[in-house]
């Protein structure tokens, strides 16, 4: 339960009334503070007055609208989004995440495993220093963005995760096994074992001085990878 002190304020994203009805029961049996938006420009509004903690956007009926939703609330406020939809196809939970949500949740809900998974967003939110620093590298956690020697580039949602994984693994060798995992365990994104192969060379491209020879991301043969620096 969330305690009256700690009261955490969500607001929820949805035009479906017979989810709507389920969650806000659920969401405040455990103790949140619900606000109930239809539409992207209440939600702006909602998110600018009340400052919400997390927001939940239901992306079953247009994801589009989602997506841009999740880009205006990170860029006016940095709060933590997570999606929930009926599509549970592997493409869409992609799809949404690489739009930039910190979760994906997929319809019917499991009462318990939501909360849980909502708490994990939020205790993510707050394990990361506000800055941090990798060679020429700076990563701002609050506004979710990456500074090569002080210009902005951009990672995909999915790419920023496998980053701060490395940064915060600093001098360790991780298996592929384990990277894989912890990627898992960050945000619940699935990412096969070839596609991390694909994520680590786009990472490398934007982040080294020379790809083909990496010194912040080490390939080090027959066990994993490596930062380097």
């Amino acid at each position: 339960m969330v305690t009256q002190k700690s009261r955490i304020k969500l607001m929820l994203v949805d035009n479906d009334r017979n989810n709507t009805r389920i969650m806000t029961s659920m969401l405040k049996n455990a103790g949140f503070e619900i606000c109930h938006c239809l539409l992207t420009t209440d939600a702006l509004h909602a998110a600018r007055r009340q400052k919400a903690d997390i927001a939940i956007i239901n992306i079953s009926d247009d994801a589009f609208t989602g997506y841009n939703l999740c880009t205006q609330l990170k860029s006016c406020n940095s709060i933590p989004v997570i999606f929930i939809s009926s599509h549970h196809d592997e493409t869409s939970v992609v799809a949404g995440l690489e739009a930039g949500a910190d979760d994906y949740i997929t319809i019917p809900l499991r009462p318990r495993e939501c909360i849980s998974r909502i708490k994990t967003v939020l205790r993510r939110r707050d394990r990361f220093p506000t800055i941090l620093r990798y060679g020429n590298i700076t990563v701002d956690t609050i506004k979710g963005k990456v500074s090569k020697n002080g210009q902005e580039i951009f990672l995909s949602a999915l790419e920023y995760r496998i980053l701060l994984v490395f940064i915060t693994h600093r001098g360790q060798i991780l298996s592929r096994p384990r990277l894989l995992e912890e990627i898992w365990n960050m945000g619940g994104d699935y990412v096969s074992d070839n596609t991390l192969t694909v994520y680590i060379k786009r990472i490398r491209e934007k982040i080294e001085d020379d790809p083909s020879s990496p010194r912040m991301i080490k390939t080090i043969r027959g066990q994993g990878y490596k930062t380097g620096l």
